[in-house]
């Protein structure tokens, strides 16, 4: 890993990985990522991974690693673990994988190779499309269980609850499908 990136040793961190096997090496390289990914999710501070596999034209896997704080990322990235299977891998990539890291929400609207970074207007937008729906949905479908176990009703426990629910869903399940379907909005000038 570049020792130029700063590392905050107390805050949440998203790492976004990219890397592009050739096109004959595929199933190797995804025999490879079945065995990082087990690696990666027992690494103390491990809070998720999504892969995202090629799509359209693009020949890019991006493999985004969640981890409680940058101090632990950089023990994963810097392991020897992670340093045994990347070199693994290497020879099944067309080029060296390319590591970003990102704490709060910035990493959501990274732009394609070659494209221009999202406009903050977009990005509020984008952003409040997915949210707002969620703020309505969410407290909803709680109600039942609220209902059934008082403690959960309690509206700081509620609040925090569906806070929860949506902050999960916004970051594993919705934007990264979100901003890849209007990818094309999002980033043209």
């Amino acid at each position: 890993m570049a020792s130029s990136i700063s590392i905050n040793t107390n805050s949440a961190v998203t790492t976004i990985i990219v890397q592009r096997p050739y096109k004959r090496q595929i199933q190797a390289y995804e025999n490879w990522l079945r065995e990082i990914v087990p690696q990666a999710q027992a690494a103390t501070g491990h809070r998720g991974v999504n892969v995202i596999r090629p799509h359209g034209q693009s020949d890019e896997y991006t493999i985004v690693l969640h981890f409680d704080s940058e101090a632990n990322l950089r023990d994963w990235l810097e392991s020897d673990t992670r340093r045994k299977l990347t070199d693994k891998v290497r020879s099944l990539l067309n080029e060296d994988e390319k590591i970003d890291i990102r704490t709060g929400l910035e990493f959501w609207f990274t732009p394609p190779r070659n494209s221009q970074i999202a406009p903050p207007y977009k990005q509020f937008l984008i952003t409040l499309s997915a949210i707002f729906p969620l703020s309505l949905l969410i407290p909803q479908l709680l109600t039942p269980i609220t209902a059934t176990v008082p403690f959960l009703a309690i509206p700081l426990i509620r609040t925090f609850l569906t806070s929860l629910i949506i902050v999960g869903l916004m970051t594993f399940v919705i934007m990264p499908r979100y901003v890849r379907f209007v990818a094309r909005w999002l980033f043209k000038a």
